[in-house]
């Protein structure tokens, strides 16, 4: 490292540091200034975003040296009236999810708004290309540039905004300004005397039986405070999400096989972060290199080695039927087969995974986490160390962006093993590399489809084959399964399916929850075939939809009956007239249908817990459900307000926390809003009641009001007739509209997703959803060589601001409602399942050509093939 003493400004004040330490660190760790975030860590994000005499600079990967004599500033440095605008304007725009990226994006704001106050579109686009956002979809984040530019142009007095907080009021989420700012703490920015830090050891093999474990060299190393291994793991050395499953190891021991180049085979720990990788390097490892299976294919071959003692290394296996599919199939007027693949797909949220353990009180330890479920968490860690669930005091912290890949353990448990066995506080934090390699993915799928309809285009019958590719341990590969298989036949209203299903262990990265949960693969075949189909039948491929939409008292494809409040047919109908102009007008345009369940449905318990206590005349709701971006703390805000009729003012969201908060399940299946919805509305019912009585708030201090939700469903496989999979279903339709050279110019796309609470915020959740699903789609994909990643953060295909389409969103408004908690229904996993059949039915209308492998080649954005 560069040790000469460089001197530079940072928000007014003259400091000073060494040339070759890196301007982020510098910020973060030595002057405490930890709105700039690491992201990435390479400089392909933005998150890192700060300002060097005016423009705009990746602080992490910056030097000090670079820097000398410049000014740099931060969010803190912003000026006051800088702040209340940007506040402001972020929060009214909606344009705050998880807010991790967000200071980022105001910095380069800045830059722009500094030269130019009134930019176009274009312009503000360009600004932020640099700028990675995976929650909103960037059209909200350039609506709120636009009105800073507004408010500092005309030099106005910020709106005065008094919000109600009654459903279907765009009312600010209640943490956008902490996370605009920079105020909101994530678990990266915590810091604790005399805190340590540990990272894992990886293997080099994906395969491979761990000979001997040599760590006294790194033990040698001054700065080295502990190294463990799987001998000096407390409990149980098998955790996993699924408590019946728990086969992800804590660490590998001697004498056992690795089962991917994500495994722990020690945990180093040392004082100082920067020289974990140094210690790391100490550690030498004998290993017996064995052959990898990289496939389902090798996987279930005959002899081939078990990866756990599953036969053939088969997870899950799911078998549907209803009917006689081959005969009906037999009898169709139109018959179409075709096989599809989709890859594995990262996440790519933007905060890495963090966590920080440390002891609390004479025998416990309090886990400071950014996961999907503080219980979950907690039972893991606690299994880990053998002891009772209720000594591992989970808190959460904020969380920077989940989608399903931050609800398996990464870093809590290594945290907590290495603070219990040291007694002081360790953090764990991954590199965005390790992130990558390591975490859970989307499951890529190789799958078998067989549709058939009549003359008429009325769907008749279809069949499935569907190999998923679950990786090396189990996470969530069983459910996944299970919905790309209860939703394999889309939205629509024939009953004839014969679908099987298998998940297969491989010694590639485990593939678990991501948004969508397997019904991203199934609905790309589905919707693919109907487009032939439709060739076939003389129809159009919205006709096709529309004949076949489920409508209320129809019987869904799984069996259960559509409830009343199914509005598929409105979708579809709402899209027409754009869908027959643009056509007529000579565009290019692709349509696709989809539903998801809210809830984990299939016969398990799923339950919403909320405690509403009144506390200093306020009502505090407490409730476990982790928000990832999607407003939860503003949903159950919203939904105390209209049940008290009481202002927002009068209403504190408290954090997740074992102490405070019941369990409310994990932040999964688009179920919170349902679940936990609920639960806050039968609490808040029971404080009314309190209250029409005729006691105040002040003789109420004190009292705790419990409400809960459960989900009643019926398990795969039963034999009622109609059996209840899932306690309700959203609904989408969408249309992808292509430019002249194949670019996607626009998206527009209607949602049933009941009542909605907050409608900006279900706007922007939709629009995140649509950019991830055309990223699916197009560009996204990620590489693997005999187990190994090849991708890194810059060369995941995810979308940027520059090419980000038009959106153009419908929320339709139920008939009816058959749901609980005012009507309402999640949108998170909705937002993205249609997205990528519409893009690819649109390049299948522009030149014939049918894409089944994802992304798709020969496109604007991706050429070959």
């Amino acid at each position: 490292m560069d040790e000469t003493v460089c001197t530079l400004t940072v928000n007014g004040k003259e400091v000073s540091g060494m040339g070759g330490r890196k301007l982020l660190d510098f910020l973060r760790e030595d002057l405490l200034l930890t709105a700039a975030k690491n992201g990435c860590g390479s400089g392909a994000c933005g998150a890192c975003t700060v300002l060097a005499d005016g423009k705009p600079v990746r602080a992490c990967v910056t030097p000090l040296s670079k820097l000398a004599g410049k000014r740099i500033v931060t969010v803190e440095g912003l000026t006051e009236r800088e702040k209340e605008v940007y506040a402001f304007a972020f929060a009214e725009a909606g344009a705050v999810q998880c807010g991790f990226c967000i200071p980022g994006m105001v910095m380069s704001a800045k830059a722009l708004l500094d030269v130019n106050r009134d930019p176009g579109e274009t312009e503000i686009r360009g600004a932020i290309r640099s700028n990675i956002c995976r929650c909103t979809g960037y059209v909200k984040i350039i609506d709120a540039i636009r009105i800073a530019a507004r408010l500092f142009r005309e030099n106005e007095p910020l709106p005065r905004k008094q919000s109600s907080g009654l459903l279907g009021e765009n009312m600010h989420r209640v943490d956008a300004e902490a996370k605009t700012l920079g105020m909101g703490i994530y678990a990266g920015d915590l810091k604790f005397q005399g805190m340590l830090h540990a990272s894992a050891l990886r293997p080099a093999h994906p395969r491979a039986r761990i000979v001997k474990i040599d760590a006294s060299e790194a033990k040698a190393h001054p700065d080295c405070a502990a190294v463990f291994t799987a001998a000096d793991v407390p409990g149980n050395n098998k955790i996993g999400h699924l408590e019946f499953l728990s086969d992800y190891d804590v660490m590998i021991a001697e004498g056992d096989i690795t089962r991917f180049v994500g495994d722990a085979v020690a945990l180093v720990v040392c004082g100082h972060k920067e020289n974990l990788e140094e210690v790391k390097a100490l550690v030498h490892v004998e290993y017996e290199v064995l052959e990898p299976l990289t496939s389902p294919a090798a996987a279930m071959a005959e002899g081939a080695p078990l990866i756990h003692q599953k036969e053939k290394n088969i997870l899950s296996h799911e078998h549907l039927i209803r009917g006689d599919a081959d005969a009906v199939l037999a009898k169709s007027k139109y018959v179409v087969s075709r096989h599809y693949s989709v890859p594995f797909t990262e996440h790519a949220f933007m905060e890495p995974e963090c966590a920080v353990a440390m002891p609390e009180g004479d025998d416990g330890l309090v886990l400071y986490s950014a996961g999907q479920s503080i219980y979950d968490e907690q039972r893991e860690c606690a299994r880990m160390l053998g002891i009772p669930n209720e000594k591992v005091h989970v808190k959460a912290q904020l969380v920077g962006g989940g989608f399903g890949g931050k609800e398996d353990m990464s870093v809590q448990h290594h945290a907590c093993l290495a603070a219990w066995i040291l007694k002081k506080p360790v953090k764990v934090l991954l590199s965005r590399q390790e992130s990558i390699n390591i975490h859970p993915k989307r499951h890529a799928m190789e799958m078998d489809f067989t549709t058939g309809c009549d003359e008429n285009g009325v769907l008749t019958a279809m069949k499935a084959v569907i190999v998923s590719d679950t990786g090396a341990y189990a996470s969530l590969g069983g459910p996944v399964l299970q919905r790309a298989c209860t939703h394999a036949a889309g939205p629509y209203n024939y009953q004839i399916i014969d679908i099987d299903g298998k998940a297969v262990y491989t010694n590639n990265p485990p593939a678990g929850a991501f948004r969508g949960f397997g019904v991203c693969q199934s609905c790309f075949a589905t919707e693919s075939n109907l487009n032939l189909l439709a060739d076939m039948a003389g129809l159009s491929p919205w006709e096709i939809r529309y004949r076949n939409a489920v409508r209320p008292g129809h019987v869904l494809p799984n069996g259960q009956i559509a409830g009343e409040d199914t509005e598929l047919e409105a979708c579809l109908l709402a899209l027409k007239d754009i869908y027959e102009e643009n056509r007529a007008a000579g565009k290019i345009v692709g349509v696709a249908c989809a539903l998801k369940n809210s809830g984990i449905g299939v016969g398990l318990p799923d339950i919403g817990r909320c405690i509403l206590s009144v506390e200093g005349g306020v009502v505090h709701i407490r409730t476990s459900a982790a928000c990832i971006g999607q407003g939860m703390a503003t949903v159950t805000t919203q939904i105390v307000c209209e049940t008290l009729q009481i202002p927002p003012e009068k209403v504190f969201a408290e954090p997740p926390d074992t102490r405070r908060t019941p369990n409310s399940g994990t932040t999964t299946a688009s179920r919170q809003t349902f679940f936990t919805g609920e639960a806050t509305h039968q609490a808040a019912l029971k404080l009314k009641a309190a209250l029409d009585e005729g006691a105040d708030f002040a003789s109420l201090e004190g009292r705790e009001f419990y409400g809960e939700y459960s989900g009643v469903t019926d398990p795969m496989g039963s034999d009622k007739p109609n059996p209840v999979s899932h306690v309700a279903y959203g609904y989408a339709a969408t249309l992808a509209i292509l430019d002249s050279e194949g670019r996607v110019e626009k998206v527009a796309a209607a949602y049933d997703i009941g009542s909605v609470v907050n409608p900006k915020s279900a706007e922007g959740q939709i629009e995140g959803g649509i950019l991830m699903g055309m990223g699916y789609a197009l560009t996204e994909d990620f590489p693997l060589e005999a187990g190994r990643p090849k991708a890194k953060y810059g060369t995941l295909g995810l979308i940027r601001a520059v090419d980000a389409p038009l959106m153009d969103i419908k929320l339709i408004k139920p008939r009816r409602s058959a749901s609980p908690a005012y009507g309402v229904k999640g949108v998170g996993e909705l937002a993205t399942i249609p997205v990528c059949p519409a893009i690819t039915g649109a390049y299948y209308e522009r030149d014939g050509q049918l894409r089944v492998k994802l992304p798709i080649d020969n496109s604007f954005y991706r050429k070959g093939g």
